[in-house]
């Protein structure tokens, strides 16, 4: 049982007389976050690579930062850390560097089910000739097929663009499965994980893929994203740097600008925090981070199970409401991203209902429009998402039900 009052008292915002279930579209922020922007800004703000003694110390505490960065996706080295202003703008940059070295009539794989972050920079190389296919999901499972994968794919793909978990759908897909299709046809494989790493662990080595991008504004942290590439694959990419920074200068190459140090810096107290989530809930002996972060995670997802367990049990009991991914709360198919429509009602006229109740969920298309758009979905506006995390606590979700009980 996770102890929820610890929990919620880690953020400040949860204080306030108001329910956050739009956390899809951003979680609220850890105290310790907060704590080490401020603690960056007041006392280390200058420039790194300087011979004087605080550069000196910042430098140190952005290294160790990246470290645990890299330590927490269980990347192999520090360098296959990159760091960036969004998912969306390190998509685009990874897109611009690989896609000088393609040529005309090479051929990249989209999803329908991605928010556009991993889509739009891989359809637009479509200007220089790069051939694009979109791999649909079945509209009667709303799941995506490998066997309908294995069809686009020929020896001309050179790179997959997939979601690990839909923003829409809260299908979890099954990454290491599709690594290892995509790499038997030779091409990479570059994975949206916005969606999934607020949820589950993340390990970069056990999926094996090429590039893995998420947002730590969704991750109880700042508006701030990182992207792991596998050092092999980062090396060949051309640099989108100075004229003087090389290829070799990884990941700098791919940091025009440099990327920014106090938020950099913040991410710390996400980290710290998971750590003493397992602490606080186990009273084993000591073990490595890495078992922390399963038990961690592990008491994250029953958790987070049982709120989408609550909320789903109700909606599927209505005949008007139809679920938009998985309708059972399986937390080894789906996070607690839960979408839905109503027959006769459009989806922003619910939403606009819940809003005077003091609860913040969301209607629209939420950037993944090709699947909106494929399932026939614009007319209602979308669709109506609620989107949980583990601070989110059961009777958060009663009120909301007791909210929808008035307007269904």
């Amino acid at each position: 049982m996770i102890d929820i009052d610890f929990v919620r008292k880690q953020f400040p915002a949860l204080e306030r007389d108001f329910i956050f279930m739009d956390n899809a579209g951003g979680s609220q922020v850890l105290s310790k976050v907060a704590e080490r922007i401020s603690g960056y800004l007041l006392h280390h703000n200058v420039q790194l690579g300087a011979s004087y003694k605080v550069s000196e110390e910042a430098g140190k505490k952005l290294k160790y930062a990246t470290s645990r960065i890299a330590e927490l996706v269980n990347a192999s080295r520090d360098e296959e850390v990159v760091i960036g202003s969004s998912t969306t703008m390190l998509m685009r940059l990874l897109s611009l560097s690989i896609g000088k070295q393609w040529k005309k009539g090479d051929e990249v794989i989209v999803t329908n089910t991605d928010h556009e972050a991993n889509v739009s920079p891989w359809t637009d190389l479509k200007e220089k000739g790069i051939g694009v296919k979109i791999w649909k999901v079945n509209p009667e499972t709303l799941q995506l097929e490998i066997s309908d994968l294995r069809k686009l794919m020929n020896s001309r793909t050179k790179l997959v663009a997939v979601t690990h978990a839909s923003n829409v759908l809260g299908t979890i897909n099954p990454i290491k499965k599709i690594a290892k299709e995509v790499h038997k046809a030779g091409a990479l494989i570059c994975v949206d994980g916005v969606a999934y790493a607020p949820h589950r662990k993340v390990d970069v080595q056990e999926l094996d893929v090429d590039f893995y991008t998420f947002s730590w504004y969704k991750t109880y942290g700042p508006h701030l994203a990182v992207m792991y590439g596998k050092y092999n694959k980062l090396v060949k990419l051309d640099s989108l740097n100075h004229y003087f920074i090389g290829k070799k200068d990884v990941p700098y190459k791919l940091q025009p600008g440099n990327f920014n140090f106090e938020l950099t810096y913040s991410t710390l107290g996400i980290i710290e925090y998971y750590e003493e989530l397992y602490n606080h809930h186990s009273n084993s002996n000591p073990v490595s981070f890495s078992e922390k972060l399963n038990k961690t995670f592990e008491i994250i997802a029953t958790h987070e199970e049982k709120l989408a367990s609550a909320l789903l049990d109700y909606l599927n009991e209505i005949p008007e409401i139809r679920i938009i991914g998985h309708s059972e709360a399986d937390s080894s198919k789906r996070v607690p991203t839960i979408s839905f429509v109503h027959s006769k009602m459009k989806s922003d006229a619910i939403v606009e209902k819940v809003d005077d109740h003091r609860i913040g969920i969301r209607f629209g298309d939420f950037y993944a429009k090709k699947l909106i758009s494929d399932l026939q979905l614009e007319e209602k506006n979308g669709v109506v998402r609620v989107s949980l995390v583990h601070y989110n606590t059961e009777e958060e979700v009663k009120k909301l039900i007791k909210v929808f009980q008035q307007i269904f």
